[in-house]
């Protein structure tokens, strides 16, 4: 228990302040529709099948300068955001509109907080980070749970320390981390699962992550180049005819040469915000490849498509949302409580004094 004790706090008092960047950033996020103050951002949402071909005809005109991909407004945010390239990207209203662009995601405080959360600033390799400290997360909970049972008599939920002494403080974390165990526990494996996709085999077995590839692969097609014109309106047709009832999330262009166009939808019984239920296209001709509905996937990869909506709070409405915000609040004030306490509040060892006789501190 010792050993387990040592480590727990070690391990907290180097990867605290990580876990306090996901935690606040992270509570941001799940409000973040609600804070893009532009204009047309609370349109209602637009779904009919003429009005969306048409705005995707506008979009996609320019074979110049085309987005690579476009995501269609939701319920929550009435604008249309296109991607070009790696950084650059645009919000469009939902006739097809430019509204504003921008050049680089710091330019747009909800892609800068979204680039820290998923990235930390530093791309793959801070995502990996991330991904590490999230591990390092679902210790904690575990950990901290077994230390937590030899102390549970002394337990008092308290949403900030008596005092800022070391006790005081070490005392709140505890009692502060039980109480949001179950969730943070939620957060920490669903997090890191979306990183590192074997940590799913804890929780789905064994074959899941070689499941969850499969399902979302795209399929093997000799296709031609992209053409200067494509079928929108064929490929948006087709979609709703196999999808009556199905949202049009997310249009793609190809990465690389010889891969089809990427269209997602998302049914009625979807959580992902953005559906997982896909139709690739062939780029030159517009002809429909495959539809792939997401309801009929093996089980491995639709429990995998829960996660995000539950770690991101997609689901479950405004209680859920509050929960989560709360569950992110206490993460990043445990997060940054253990780390001031184990570097700046540990008591010192010894005070002396000038006969040089060397006490304990109180």
């Amino acid at each position: 228990m010792k050993t387990l004790d040592l480590l727990h706090r070690w391990t907290g008092g180097l990867v605290g302040l990580v876990l306090l960047l996901l935690g606040l950033s992270g509570t941001i996020l799940i409000h973040r529709d609600a804070w893009v103050m532009l204009p047309h951002a609370s349109d209602e949402q637009v779904q009919d099948t003429p009005a969306i071909i048409a705005a995707t005809e506008q979009m996609m005109a320019d074979p110049a300068a085309r987005p690579s991909s476009i995501v269609f407004a939701t319920d929550s945010l009435g604008l249309d955001r296109l991607s070009f390239g790696k950084e650059a990207g645009a919000y469009a209203d939902q006739a097809g509109n430019i509204v504003t662009r921008w050049d680089d995601p710091w330019q747009r405080p909800e892609l800068f907080l979204f680039d820290l959360h998923h990235h930390l600033l530093a791309g793959e390799t801070g995502e990996i980070v991330g991904g590490i400290a999230g591990l390092c997360g679902l210790f904690f909970v575990i950990s901290g749970t077994v230390l937590w049972w030899r102390t549970r008599r002394t337990f008092a939920f308290r949403l900030l320390p008596k005092r800022l002494s070391r006790p005081a403080i070490l005392r709140h974390h505890r009692d502060l981390g039980i109480v949001f165990a179950p969730f943070l526990l939620l957060v920490m494996f669903t997090g890191t699962t979306m990183i590192f996709r074997p940590v799913s085999a804890l929780v789905l077995g064994l074959s899941a992550p070689a499941t969850i590839e499969a399902s979302f692969k795209a399929p093997e097609a000799q296709v031609g180049a992209l053409a200067d014109k494509p079928d929108w309106a064929r490929m948006i047709r087709t979609a709703r005819e196999r999808f009556p009832d199905a949202e049009i999330r997310i249009l793609s262009l190809p990465k690389e040469p010889g891969k089809p166009i990427t269209l997602r939808m998302k049914q009625a019984e979807e959580w992902l915000p953005n559906g997982r239920t896909t139709l690739w296209f062939a780029p030159d001709t517009g002809e429909l490849i495959e539809a792939r509905d997401a309801l009929t996937l093996p089980g491995a990869a639709q429990a995998f498509n829960t996660f995000y909506p539950l770690h991101a709070a997609k689901v479950g409405g405004l209680a859920y949302k509050l929960v989560m915000t709360l569950v992110g609040l206490a993460l990043s004030l445990l997060g940054s409580l253990a780390v001031w306490s184990f570097w700046f509040r540990r008591n010192r060892t010894a005070r002396r004094y000038g006969s040089g006789v060397t006490v304990p501190a109180e």
